[in-house]
């Protein structure tokens, strides 16, 4: 091994050498970058399939239990159509949003098949 002394009597590695250890570097910086990768796309897919296995274990109340049957999966969600039959979009509307209020669940996730006006008798 040669090294180079300046005229300041600092040494300095040869170009090869220096290179070499330069490439070295990067090759493990890179590497530790693909670990780090492949560590997080694996914890990623364990709490995906965890909340997937606790979602579908959790205690459903009473409130909760039908729109959770009819929610279909997220890659095939469809918000589907709604059928008024008797009643403008306005006052159908409103009906919405007091169920949501009342049942405590998210607009998105209630699914309204038809909204019939009852008459009194």
């Amino acid at each position: 091994m040669i090294n180079l002394v300046l005229s300041t009597g600092e040494t300095r590695l040869p170009y090869p050498e220096a290179f070499m250890d330069a490439g070295i570097v990067i090759l493990v910086v890179f590497a530790v970058l693909c670990i780090i990768c492949i560590l997080l796309s694996i914890s990623g897919a364990i709490f995906s399939s965890a909340t997937k296995s606790t979602a579908a274990k959790a205690p459903s109340t009473p409130a909760a239990t039908a729109p959770a049957a009819a929610a279909a999966p997220e890659e095939e969600f469809s918000s589907g159509s709604l059928k008024l039959k008797g009643c403008d979009e306005k006052t159908a509307a409103m009906i919405m949003a007091i169920v949501s209020d009342n049942t405590g669940i998210p607009l998105s996730e209630l699914i309204f098949k038809s909204i019939t006006l009852v008459e009194e008798k």
